[in-house]
């Protein structure tokens, strides 16, 4: 490892954190420019557009000849998604979840989650997993874009305010660049496209940098190429989802805060991993560890978002401290792991036989405790 590698890894999560920065500018307001909602344009514009750097990562990644960096960072992504950047998230303030989550998106999430394990367990992603996921993505968009122009034509989708987005104020200063760039609709869509395309240049130069600096890294420790990408590449490729939804949860618009990770993970799977399966030469060659530990977990990560989502139709601050001591506990086996530290043994046995099975149980509660009392509200309803 050389200071170079060192510079090239930050450089390259400077770059994309400006980049997805840039692009969740342009694409989050052409969606507002098309009349989308606010939980539709966290569910697409805004996490596709955040999702960049993991496809950036992952696509260069697999070209580069380092299939088990693009895996390890699209299933470390939507871990971290979910414990790290959902919990933080919510440490800042409750977030709402629509029913429309609960009923559609995260049982998506799930599903595509499920597949993904499935089409891994022959030990790789396939041309074919990948068209094949890509075309299940597409269904999804589709069926969910119809859904908001039914809403729409219904009067039931509420719209985001441009000028609080953009952080505009009467106050001069940024505000009024803003509003002289934004003074006519052709004008607002021409400065969007402008971000979006600096967005896209950004992601594509510091992605290149992240794969170069975290493989020196990597070979330079002895550690895998998996534990880095489910790690280190991970959460920088994650910084754009966490900027964006905590700004979104301290503006009040805690709707595409959630929103913006659910179908973050989403595109992870089904575009990220899809894409790069077709473009890679040979397939992508999964690590075994991946199968048995890994994508088990982004798995169960995925799950245990919809009861916590259910109870109360939000994410308090407790639950959100529960991701985040979570995901530290998942990162804490990873690194004991690959030091085969003498406490690796210890900490694996208080994690399967007491934290794990009482956090499930605390859940239960909750969700027992959730139905009752909306059985409770029916009856007197209908009494």
């Amino acid at each position: 490892m050389t200071i170079l590698s060192i510079l090239l890894l930050l450089g390259g999560f400077v770059l994309l954190v400006a980049g997805g920065e840039a692009l969740v500018r342009g694409a989050g307001s052409l969606g507002r420019t098309a009349g989308l909602s606010s939980l539709v344009v966290g569910l697409t514009i805004v996490s596709f557009a955040t999702s960049s750097p993991e496809l950036a990562v992952s696509t260069g990644a697999a070209l580069s000849g380092s299939p088990g960096l693009a895996v390890g960072n699209v299933v470390g992504s939507n871990i971290a998604n979910i414990l790290f950047v959902l919990g933080l998230t919510a440490i800042f303030g409750a977030l709402a979840v629509r029913l429309q989550l609960i009923r559609a998106d995260i049982p998506v999430m799930i599903g595509f989650s499920v597949l993904l394990l499935v089409l891994a367990l022959d030990g790789g992603f396939s041309t074919g997993d990948g068209v094949l996921l890509l075309v299940l993505l597409v269904a999804y968009l589709v069926a969910l874009l119809l859904y908001a122009r039914r809403q729409q034509v219904h009067g039931a989708a509420p719209q985001v305010d441009v000028a609080a987005e953009d952080g505009e104020d009467d106050d001069g200063g940024p505000g009024e660049l803003v509003r002289a760039l934004r003074a006519t609709t052709l004008r607002s869509v021409l400065t969007d496209l402008v971000l979006v395309a600096v967005g896209v240049a950004l992601l594509v130069g510091g992605a290149r940098m992240l794969v170069s600096g975290a493989t020196d890294i990597a070979e330079a420790f002895g550690v895998s190429e998996l534990i880095i990408g489910l790690t280190v590449v991970a959460i920088g490729t994650s910084l754009p989802e966490l900027a964006t939804s905590i700004i979104a949860a301290l503006r009040g618009d805690r709707e595409m805060a959630v929103g913006n990770l659910v179908g973050s993970n989403i595109f992870n799977i089904g575009a990220v991993i899809g894409v790069t399966a077709v473009i890679a030469p040979q397939g992508i060659a999964i690590d075994p560890a991946a199968i048995h530990f890994d994508l088990p977990v982004m798995l169960a990560t995925a799950l245990v978002l919809l009861p916590l989502a259910f109870t109360g139709q939000s994410i308090g601050r407790w639950e959100g401290a529960l991701l985040v001591a979570l995901y530290a506990s998942y990162v804490a086996y990873l690194v004991m792991a690959a030091a085969h530290h003498a406490a690796l043994g210890p900490f694996s046995v208080a994690m399967m036989w007491f934290v794990l099975p009482m956090t499930a149980l605390w859940i239960i509660a909750l969700v027992g405790y959730e139905v009752g009392l909306r059985h409770g509200r029916r009856q007197r309803l209908s009494g």
